[in-house]
């Protein structure tokens, strides 16, 4: 396994493939990322402690006295991906190569020369850009096919083409950590599958187990000093996917169930064009000018009907003559005529200003219709999103399709999240986080949740820190890059503010387990976090699985690894995919049966979605290894 990448999803990558499968990685890093200290994943915490320092002893292996790097893992120093480096790291006879750098067009150039030197390399790109990703799976899997020979669509192809985005794959986690009654998402083939977080049943209750139990809760969640979902914690942390007798004798804990829910739509209407609707051209104090004005116009037509006897028609008729001041004087009429001519003229005189004021500020309005919005007077109970890059403008994204009220706050006006939030017409604050009034400007003393999603770890927990000052009872979520500086934060909070819901996340944690199983050859369809432990949802086929190929569903449920959830009865190929959004009015179900009897045999054609641990996963489609490499 090849993995390149300039940030921590690629040594985080590197380490899930070491620890949790047992692939001999070797991982291609920039000079420059000899400096950062690297992300740790489960029981590999101790082989990427040391990660530093093999990474020193493989830059310096051609010196006297260098110590050679350990049999299964390499690093290597590259500024570039090129040819000569490919193939210097054996990309001709590797099983599958990662790109996983933060620049789509590195990715893509490093993709097309990859394939060129082995048609048959399994490939992981990652790419923000989702329509861009689709035509470049297309454009390798056909340039596999044809260098092989085999044609388009062969089956004995093993070469294929994968196009994740971390942030689509973190997306998810992060919206729903900031939502009630909601912690968890995975959403699949147009449909939404929501894992809540349940209480302990009260004695006489019982709890509704939902489409199926994933996981115990901790036993310390209510104990501050805790190690509640951490590595370590033991029989007293979360237990994933317990069978029916732990959880008839878990009492006390709260458990994570699965539900399976509707996909509604996004909130928004859509506006072609950006115009705004009619009630914002004017404001509130100019309608009522001009619905008086109005009255005025329709109380002197009556009167002028009255005082002349002529119909209701020509009598409005006159009137607005009058007040546009383009009729006959009323000499030689009665007094009654001409008073009535002397106010439609005085009205005409106070029509002007206002009609002037009325398109100035339609103008006005439709030059700012694609400019940001100001949170509005009173909001409340609405979510407070800092940072607007890669992350953040996914997760804005998702809280709107879920009809989350959002407040946007952002340093940098030409950020990459600003045009969706133009279009999407969310309330920006712009200004640094960091700075007095910022917080207050996004009114976070009424807000539900603070999402701190920037890219530094010190502006999200000084957000953080501040806003709790604020609200001591505000939900809060940070996205923190170090594991074990998040460990340390997420305790401390909780242990300071016990009443209040604390949440730390890490992207590239959230990332790493389906960018790993796409190297495995398999789609990771979401992962779901369970305090400090991740929970993957894989679709598998049962052919060639003999720990599921003959079995029935309640035999190849293996407690704490996986456990089959449902059955996809949809053809092969058909998915969505990634980021097509929701499934259009009469378009077909997702095709997944989810009330599989126990004692249904899963035969060899048959493709199951599963829930997993990482090294449940791991063991389950462990590829056969080496062989590639002996043949």
């Amino acid at each position: 396994m090849i993995v390149c990448g300039d940030d921590g999803l690629a040594h985080r990558l590197a380490a899930e493939l070491r620890g949790v499968y047992g692939e001999q990685v070797t991982l291609v890093v920039p000079p420059s990322v000899r400096r950062v200290r690297q992300p740790v994943v489960g029981r590999a915490r101790a082989a990427s402690a040391a990660l530093l320092d093999r990474f020193s002893a493989a830059v310096n292996r051609t010196g006297a006295g260098g110590a050679e790097p350990a049999s299964n893992e390499q690093v290597v120093e590259a500024a570039e991906v090129t040819e000569a480096v490919l193939t210097e790291v054996g990309a001709d006879r590797a099983a599958a190569l990662a790109l996983v750098y933060d620049d789509d067009e590195t990715n893509i150039r490093a993709a097309l020369t990859a394939r060129r030197l082995n048609p048959r390399l399994r490939l992981v790109l990652r790419l923000y850009n989702r329509r861009l990703g689709q035509h470049i799976e297309e454009l390798l899997d056909q340039t596999a096919a044809v260098a092989s020979g085999t044609g388009p669509g062969t089956a004995g192809l093993d070469a294929s083409t994968t196009v994740l985005s971390d942030a689509d794959t973190a997306a998810p986690a992060l919206a729903a950590t900031a939502l009630v009654g909601t912690s968890k998402v995975v959403q699949t083939e147009g449909l939404v599958l929501r894992a809540v977080e349940r209480q302990p049943p009260r004695p006489g209750e019982v709890a509704d187990p939902g489409l199926c139990t994933l996981a115990l809760l901790s036993a310390t969640s209510n104990d501050p000093a805790g190690a509640d979902g951490s590595e370590g914690s033991g029989e007293q942390g979360p237990q994933l996917l317990p069978d029916e007798a732990a959880v008839a004798s878990a009492t006390g804990r709260g458990t994570v169930v699965l539900e399976q829910v509707s996909y509604s739509g996004p909130s928004l209407p859509s506006r072609r064009g950006g115009v705004p609707p009619f009630a914002s051209l004017f404001s509130r104090r100019l309608r009522w000018s001009l619905a008086g004005l109005v009255g005025c116009v329709l109380a002197l037509a009556v009167a002028l009907m009255f005082v002349t006897g002529e119909h209701p028609l020509y009598a409005t008729y006159v009137t607005l003559l009058d007040l546009f001041g383009i009729n006959d004087p009323a000499f030689h009429k009665s007094t009654g005529r001409q008073v009535l001519q002397l106010l439609s003229g005085l009205v005409g005189l106070l029509l002007l200003p206002v009609l002037l004021a009325a398109v100035l500020e339609a103008l006005g309005t439709f030059r700012s219709a694609s400019a940001l919005r100001k949170p509005p007077r009173g909001l409340g109970g609405h979510v407070v999103l800092l940072g607007l890059g890669k992350i953040g403008t996914r997760v804005l994204t998702r809280l709107r399709e879920l009809h989350i009220p959002v407040v946007c706050v952002e340093s940098d006006p030409e950020a990459r999240g600003m045009a969706t939030a133009r279009r999407l017409r969310v309330p920006v604050v712009l200004g640094d986080v960091t700075q007095e009034g910022v917080l207050e400007a996004a009114k976070i003393h009424r807000a539900h949740a603070l999402l701190a999603l920037t890219s530094a770890d010190t502006t999200n927990l000084e957000a953080a820190l501040y806003a709790r000052s604020v609200r001591p009872d505000l939900r809060v979520v940070l996205r923190l890059y170090d594991d074990d500086f998040a460990t340390a934060v997420y305790r401390t909070l909780r242990a300071a503010h016990p009443f209040a819901l604390t949440r730390s996340r890490s992207v590239s944690h959230l990332a790493a387990p389906a960018f790993a199983g796409a190297m495995m050859g398999r789609q990771i369809l979401g992962a779901i976090p369970v305090e400090r432990r991740v929970l993957l949802f894989a679709e598998v086929e049962v052919a060639g699985h003999p720990q599921l190929e003959g079995r029935t569903v309640g035999q190849a449920f293996r407690a704490g690894a996986w456990r089959v959830l449902a059955l996809n009865t949809a053809p092969p190929g058909g998915r969505r995919g990634e980021g097509e959004g929701p499934e259009e009015e009469g378009a077909p179900a997702s095709g997944l049966v989810w009330d599989l009897p126990p004692t249904y045999v899963l035969g060899a054609g048959d493709r199951v979605v599963l829930a997993a641990t990482r090294r449940g996963l791991a063991e389950l489609l462990g590829r056969r290894r080496r062989e590639r490499a002996g043949a």
